[in-house]
């Protein structure tokens, strides 16, 4: 599935007739093909449904997903929730891809109130991991000043020379040595244009009678007064004349699809323009303005004209105030003008060329997945799955605010293992609105219930009655046991505990499931454009060749179980064999189990970071690798560089990062950092979710 995002260069490049020109096209080089906006941009008059969604139903027949309102995403940008506007964005694009081979993704226009646009267009570029196209129209920019605007748009998408960005669409062509003279003129400042790396994907002419609102379009545009609504409805505006001369002077101007514009008190241009409408020249209407009635007299004397067709209206603005209003109305194709928009989509579908991207669109692609998508696809499916997870550190304060967020959205039933009374305090201290149905739980309460299975699990260890309910005074062994008898589902701890504190109890309760000989962990870094993998972060400090392999192999398991496609890298010090010494040894002989065990992954190493994760480097480094430049799941020798590295990486460059999460325990315990944010402990308990809806399968 493609994926193909227009972004507009500027204001008035006519986005959305290029994007039912697109579909047309598309559709008729035999793709199946859907329409997506995102995010609702409606005009001052309009009502309803999106402008954009609208104009493609009624013309193609072709019904896409409601838009976020703009309201919402205003204000989630404000209060720093822009997360939230993409994860809904994903949410809700997911129901455009159904049956189809391609969507169409329609940016945010810019406007002359916002100055956001293009950082919105590009992080929905990146959240749909969609390959873009520039929409572009000359406007009064000079050719150096259109050619730069292309190249700053290109940049906010990695550059015209990134393998996403596909290319260009020139709209709006005006040219007297035609299409191929403009186009060519163009390269001289943008010699990138038409390459193999940036594509012209097509040229549009200007065409004026594409352009040309309806007289009742405008008429509603500048709050206008219908004096006489005639043929308002199919009459439309090609030229507009500002009457201010006398009328003999005024008569040759008066042809078919003109509005004629004068105050109300100039009785002879109504009457001419009557006589004129009365001898078969059909005007596009008359604006009456400087807020003077016409004489009643006239316009009974004009009652032949305006029976025949002819539009009245009136303004209240001065004659240099409603003709400044006129020239700034927008020309979009307005939601209702379907006539045009099906003439608008037919033109511009002949000058597409989407041979390019008719190839490009057949092929298979391996999909990136993004942070939002990620976290949608992790909440949703968390959400389907239902499940129980127990809080041992039931009084921590994020992670009392972090069992809300999910009780609240339904992401997992908590159970926080403290005194209510104690979680009530530090609730109404923090300010955190407690769900009524979240579940808190005194331990003091039920510790009785767990000594006698507790003894029953350790009796080959030779655990007392005492011993056991000594023990279960810590609340992560408490809920250990909780989870070893299936009252929850998985449990989540380490905010306030080491990784020891949480994995021992597992390792002595729940034990390996079968096939792993080891507990490992990976943590899911979610970068600003994809989801890496890193593993071992947590658990192993120095793992032999053999472990490093089978952590190497879990890791790529946990990957793919969430959505992100394997591409192993053993990380080392050393890329290929320019290296020696028995660390890297150690990876080089750990990629070469990884290899024989699972000959169908593409795993390779040892690589250095760089040389695993920028394609420039990669290439260079390691020409031959399925992996370099590429990879996904970065697995570290031992727990001093993956700890370091995950930590770096997530404090630097502010990323969430998702984990750790525990592999290899035959029921899902995780362990979270202890500098842990709240949204990482939300997204742990969904991955624990997630991981019990694996474990009952």
């Amino acid at each position: 599935m493609h994926t193909l995002f227009l972004a507009p260069t500027g204001f008035g490049v006519g986005l959305n007739s290029i994007s039912l020109g697109l579909l047309r096209a598309l559709e008729n080089a035999g793709l199946k093909v859907g329409f997506f906006k995102p995010i609702a941009q409606p005009f001052p008059i309009d009502q309803g449904q999106e402008r954009s969604c609208v104009i493609v139903e009624r013309t193609l027949d072709q019904r896409s997903p409601e838009p976020i309102s703009l309201d919402q995403v205003e204000r989630q940008l404000a209060d720093g929730e822009l997360d939230l506007t993409l994860e809904e964005v994903v949410s809700r694009y997911q129901q455009a891809t159904e049956g189809k081979d391609v969507v169409i993704v329609e940016g945010m226009v810019p406007t002359r109130d916002s100055d956001y646009f293009a950082r919105i267009n590009s992080q929905l570029a990146k959240s749909l991991d969609a390959e873009i196209i520039l929409i572009a129209a000359q406007g009064s920019d000079s050719l150096k000043q259109m050619a730069e605007r292309i190249e700053i748009q290109a940049q906010l998408f990695g550059g015209a020379k990134d393998p996403k960005v596909l290319g260009v669409i020139l709209n709006k062509i005006k040219s007297e040595d035609g299409i191929p003279g403009f186009v060519k003129r163009l390269k001289e400042y943008l010699p990138l244009l038409d390459t193999n790396d940036f594509q012209l994907l097509g040229g549009i002419p200007f065409e004026e009678e594409l352009n040309t609102l309806r007289t009742h379009d405008v008429a509603e545009m500048l709050g206008a007064k219908i004096l006489n609504p005639g043929d308002a409805q199919q009459r439309r505006v090609k030229q507009i004349i500002l009457c201010a001369r006398a009328m003999p002077n005024t008569i040759p101007l008066l042809q078919s699809d003109v509005l004629v514009v004068t105050p109300g008190d100039r009785d002879d241009i109504i009457l001419a323009a009557s006589l004129a409408s009365l001898n078969g020249i059909r005007l596009a209407g008359l604006l009456l303005c400087s807020d003077f009635a016409p004489n009643p007299h006239v316009m009974t004397l004009c009652k032949a004209a305006l029976d025949g067709g002819l539009p009245v209206m009136s303004v209240t603005t001065g004659s240099y105030d409603t003709a400044t209003n006129l020239f700034a109305l927008n020309r979009e194709t307005p939601a209702d003008d379907i006539d045009r928009a099906r003439r608008v989509t037919d033109f511009i579908a002949r000058y597409l060329h989407p041979e390019y991207l008719h190839t490009r669109c057949s092929l298979p692609r391996e999909l990136r997945l993004s942070p939002p998508a990620f976290r949608y696809r992790l909440v949703k499916r968390a959400q389907e799955a239902n499940k129980r997870i127990v809080l041992p550190e039931g009084s921590e304060p994020r992670t009392i605010r972090a069992a809300a967020i999910c009780q609240q959205r339904r992401i997992a039933r908590c159970v926080l293992l403290a005194k209510p009374e104690e979680v009530r305090a530090i609730a109404q201290e923090q300010g955190i609105q407690l769900p009524t149905d979240l579940e808190i739980v005194d331990p003091n309460s039920i510790i009785d219930h767990y000594v006698e299975p507790m003894v029953e699990m350790r009796k080959a260890k030779g655990l007392t009655p005492e011993q056991a309910r000594e023990q279960l005074q810590d609340t992560v062994v408490l809920g250990t046991m909780m989870l070893a008898l299936d009252e929850v589902d998985g449990l989540v701890s380490g905010a306030i505990h080491t990784t020891a504190n949480t994995i021992r109890p597992a390792l002595q309760l729940i034990k390996t499931a079968p096939g792993y000989n080891l507990v490992s962990s990976v943590f899911f870094m979610l970068l600003p454009d994809q989801v890496l993998v890193y593993g071992d972060c947590a658990v192993n400090p120095n793992p032999n060749a053999q472990e490093l392999a089978e952590i190497a192999l879990q890791s790529a398991e946990s990957a793919l179980a969430l959505g992100v496609a394997p591409r192993v890298a053993m990380i080392s010090y050393s890329t290929g064999d320019s290296g020696s010494g028995a660390e890297v040894d150690k990876v080089r002989e750990a990629t070469r189990i990884a290899q024989d065990r699972r000959p169908d992954l593409p795993i390779d190493g040892p690589l250095q970071y760089d040389a695993a994760s920028v394609a420039s480097v990669g290439k260079q480094k390691a020409p031959n690798s399925q992996v370099a430049g590429q990879a996904t799941v970065f697995v570290f020798p031992d727990l001093n560089t993956g700890n370091t590295t995950y930590k770096a990486v997530q404090r630097s460059a502010s990323v969430i990062s998702v984990g750790p999460m525990l592999q290899g325990l035959a029921k899902p315990v995780n362990d979270l950092s202890r500098g842990a944010l709240v949204d990482d402990i939300v997204f742990t308990i969904a991955l624990t979710a997630l991981q019990a809806a694996s474990h009952t399968r």
